[in-house]
This record gives structure tokens, sequence and C-alpha cells, in this order.
């Protein structure tokens, strides 16, 4: 075997961009001296030269000329005799510097001398990948979908490097193919049995303040702070933000001209609806904004029990609560209280509990309409048949015949 098995084994890895020019020459040189140590007992008479660009390296030896019949060591010392041979002009005490053939190592040698090789820059390589995004974490990484399976897509940086994207941190809607391009968050990188493994997601509240850094240029200089965001992704998400200069109305300068900022990051996230409020530290004031787009008649806090109590007009309670709870859900998370809604007393008492027509109306559809908020009969007839149809998964034939036992109820 020829020392090229060797030669093609650090050709493959010079290219490597992670690997700087430096370090790539100290792991060959000290593979290489492994090698020649295992065989000579030392390397420190060994001189290896190693050309990266050609993928070449040359091994020279340094032997001391002693009297023939006086060497002790081989490795070390060369009789006059053979030194002669190489250059007759050379006399005793002269050191003799000759090539080494690799071939002389035999293919045991080589064979472990390249898989000492590989894996040495296999490893820096991982380690390298890990320090360039351990410090990239919260970053929008935009990579080229390479697989995708049931659990987990395989994304692809611009360097060719592994990113995974799990289903549970994609966004429900998200429908990906092979050459996909993706943008994500890097959620989190750790080390699993020594490999580097980068986690990206786009169900992170991270990721949607990274796009409001890329698509409004307040947020990103820092005129205009994103106090707080919680998300359900796909369905809803509410942004608290505030700036310092009064000049600026940070809600305005998020939404942008007739939406025209906010619509990039919607798009992006699916369709996901955007509310974007106006932080503040007047409590009551805060839970009224993040229940938007429903009106407030009053609201009572209690501090020790982090509750509020909110009332509002029977018409208002939908809108409050908002399709499958996500409003009213995202609201509490949003303020840190726990938000329960009534209706206004003056506006109920003719009213009739839905609980109370189980004998005519089938209980998952009673389920299904306090799901939107509605838990009396008035707040269903309020609403009409074609704002029922929209908000909830019923059938319009379903709901025109519920409209009627309400109806009958009240005549």
């Amino acid at each position: 075997m020829d020392h090229s098995v060797l030669i093609e084994s650090f050709s493959e890895f010079k290219e490597f961009k992670s690997i700087d020019r430096a370090t790539m020459m100290s792991i060959l040189e000290d593979v290489f001296k492994n090698m020649l140590r295992k065989k000579y007992g030392t390397a420190d008479n060994l001189d290896v030269i190693i050309n990266i660009d050609k993928g070449d390296l040359e091994v020279w030896r340094n032997r001391t000329i002693v009297e023939d019949g006086a060497v002790e060591d081989p490795n070390l010392q060369i009789p006059y005799s053979e030194a002669v041979k190489i250059e007759p002009d050379f006399e005793i005490g002269e050191e003799v510097t000759e090539p080494v053939q690799l071939e002389a190592f035999g293919r045991r040698a080589v064979l472990a001398a390249r898989q000492n090789l590989q894996a040495r820059i296999m490893e820096l390589e991982k380690d390298g990948i890990y320090k360039k995004y351990k410090d990239r974490a919260g970053e929008i990484i935009t990579g080229e979908v390479y697989q995708v399976w049931k659990k987990e897509a395989l994304v692809l940086d611009d360097e060719g490097n592994e990113l995974i994207l799990p289903k549970v941190e994609q966004i429900p809607s998200d429908f990906f193919r092979k050459g996909d391009s993706v943008r994500a968050v890097v959620l989190r990188v750790e080390m699993v049995n020594g490999t580097p493994k980068i986690i990206l997601s786009r169900t992170s509240p991270v990721f949607l303040e990274r796009l409001f850094e890329q698509e409004v240029p307040e947020v990103f200089d820092g005129l205009i702070t994103i106090k707080n965001i919680v998300r359900e992704p796909g369905e809803r998400a509410k942004v608290a933000v505030e700036s310092y200069d009064d000049r600026i109305d940070p809600v305005g300068a998020c939404v942008g001209m007739k939406g025209s900022r906010i619509h990039g990051i919607v798009r992006e996230l699916k369709n996901e609806n955007i509310d974007v409020i106006n932080y503040t530290n007047n409590l009551s004031l805060y839970i009224t904004r993040a229940l938007s787009p429903a009106k407030i008649s009053s609201i009572k806090l209690d501090d020790d029990t982090k509750r509020a109590a909110v009332y509002m007009k029977p018409d208002q309670v939908s809108l409050a609560i908002g399709k499958g709870g996500h409003n009213i859900r995202l609201a509490g998370k949003l303020t840190g209280y726990e938000i329960d809604v009534y209706r206004d007393s003056d506006e109920v008492e003719e009213d009739v509990d839905l609980d109370e027509f189980t004998d005519e109306i089938d209980s998952w559809i009673i389920d299904e309409l306090k799901g939107i908020g509605c838990d009396t009969a008035k707040s269903v007839l309020d609403l009409g048949v074609e704002d029922l149809v929209k908000r909830t998964d019923l059938e319009e034939e379903t709901i025109r015949e519920v409209m009627r036992i309400l109806r009958s109820e009240f005549e």
C-alpha cells in the first residue's frame, strides 16, 4: 500500500471551513508523528512536511554518522559506510537527512493512522459546529429541508450542517417537502454522545420576536420594546409593546401602513392572528387591552389570587373568549391573571343557561357552543346563524335547529 491512502484522508478534510489552517496542520502533524513514534520509538529526529493545498506530505529522518560497529540506536545513528553511499563527502559526526517512505510502515499502520486522522478531524468538526451554534440560540436561521420524517424534519444550513426541526416545534399547518426553504429560530444546542444537536423552533415566542425585529426597524433599533409575547402557534398571538419616545406609536409602527409590516409576519406564521397592544403598568387597562377586540364594561381585580372578574355585555362575551377560547387564554398568559368573564347582571335576568336544554340538544353541541363563549340561549341567538357557522364546526342545518329550540323558549 502506498501513502496515497493517507493523502486522500487529509485531502477530504482540508475543505472544512470550521477548522482553521493552523489547527488542521497541528492535527495532521500530530497524527503522523504518532505513527512514526510507534515504529521508531521517538519522533524527535523526524520532520513532517505537509502541504494541505496540494494534499501531499513528506517525512524526513535525521541521523548522526558514527563509526561502523558503533551504532547504538539505528533510528538516531547511521554507520559511516552507509552514509557515504548517500553522499561520498560525509564525515563522522555529521548529520544525514533522508526521506522515509510510508510504504515501509505496512498496511495496518497506515490504516490505523487514517482512522486516527478521521476521528480527530470529525471530533474537531463537531466541536466547531457546537461552538458556532451555542452562541446563536435565539437567532433566526434560514435553511433547506433535506428530509422529512414523522416526528421531525432535517434541515441543512448554508454550510451543510444538520439542524433538527421537531414536529412539536412546527406550526400545526406547516407542511414541508425536500428542498423547501424554511425559517426558524435556534431553540437550543446540546451535545448528545459527542455529537452536536441543534434544535430549531417555529412555535417559540422568540421566533415571533425575531420576526418583529426583522420587519420593524424601530424594534430592531430599540426604539420600541417588546415587553411580552404569548402564542398559540398557528391560531393567535398577543404582543405587548411600548416606546419611551412619545413621538412613536408602538402599535402603529408594528402594524405598519395598512398592515404592511404585520402581513409579512402573519404569512410566515401561516395566518396566525397577531394582536399588538400597548403595554401599561395599569393592570385594569392592561387586561382590558389584552381582551381586545372585546369591549369591557367593568373589571374587578383580586391581587392575592391573581384573578380578574371582567363584566361585559352579552354580545361581547364570545369576542372576549374567542374561537376555542384562544383569546381569553392568551390574555391570561399575557397579563399573569386568571380571567373570569361575566355578563352584566341587568342583561341576563331573563336569559336561560344552555345546560337547561340537554333534553333537546345533544351535549356535544352544547359543548361546542360553550367553546366559543356561548353558555346561554341569548348569547347564541345574538350571534346568528352565519356567525355561528364561521366560529364553530357545526353544520348550518344543526345550528338552525338549535336556534329554533332556543327561540321557542322565549316565545
